[in-house]
């Protein structure tokens, strides 16, 4: 499958961003631009289900890292996913060969089975979906009004037939081995990945930095300490 992308920034330096569930591209859209004045040429993703991509009756976090890959170039010299973004990059990681990986808060274990099964309730998808910009502001104080109107129209499009069969204990793991140097940046108190699995890939050669303060989407919640965070790494 082909992906729906935005790009910032020419030449062949590139830089892969994916986003997470319930997202799309433009959740890169303060990031893009930086990292485009960096020199790279930045391609960020729509998964399918999501945003302007193709939606489908299969689902697979496998699935959308096999979409990642045949729609970015081949050996970029960076790749960026958040949340499920960072799973299925994970999952991608020796097709894509990048020269270096950065996993935001991603999505390698799953949250508490209360939140979980919530989560997955038809009835909390359909109240998610309809969720007003007032409500989302509220619970994300620190968020841009842009970003709070994106929330809404994403919440709105995508496929909820994407969370039942993608967001579940078996899918989400972190990898075992690092393959390529790479960056585990966490939000405070990170739900998807605690002290003990943080520990455990830290073991394994991966760097492992939290941005104080910040909620699951570090990168609306705190732009600055998240550009921070990305020292020496991009």
């Amino acid at each position: 499958m082909k992906l729906f992308s935005r790009e910032w920034g020419t030449g062949d330096r590139y830089a892969v961003l994916v986003h997470g569930v319930m997202s799309d591209s433009r959740n890169w859209r303060r990031v893009g631009p930086v990292l485009a004045d960096r020199g790279y040429h930045v391609i960020a993703v729509d998964l399918r289900g999501h945003g302007h991509s193709p939606r489908t009756d299969e689902y697979s976090a496998e699935l959308m890292a096999q979409d990642i890959v045949d729609t970015v170039p081949d050996r970029p010299e960076l790749v960026m996913g958040h949340s499920l973004g960072g799973l299925t990059v994970s999952l991608a990681i020796e097709r894509l060969d990048p020269e270096r990986v950065i996993y935001v808060d991603p999505a390698f274990s799953c949250p508490a089975t209360n939140r979980f099964q919530q989560l997955l309730a038809p009835a909390f998808l359909r109240t998610l979906a309809r969720q007003s910009a007032a409500r989302i502001a509220k619970r994300n104080p620190r968020w841009d009004p842009a970003d709070v109107a994106i929330e809404v129209e994403t919440f709105r499009a995508f496929d909820r037939a994407v969370l039942p069969v993608v967001v579940t204990p078996s899918a989400m793991r972190a990898p075992e081995v690092m393959t390529v140097p790479s960056l585990v940046m966490l939000a405070d108190n990170s739900q998807l990945v605690k002290p003990e699995l943080a520990q455990r890939l830290r073991g394994e050669g991966y760097e492992v930095r939290i941005v104080p303060g910040s909620g699951h989407v570090i990168n609306r919640d705190d732009h600055d300490g998240f550009m921070r965070a990305l020292d020496g790494w991009i």
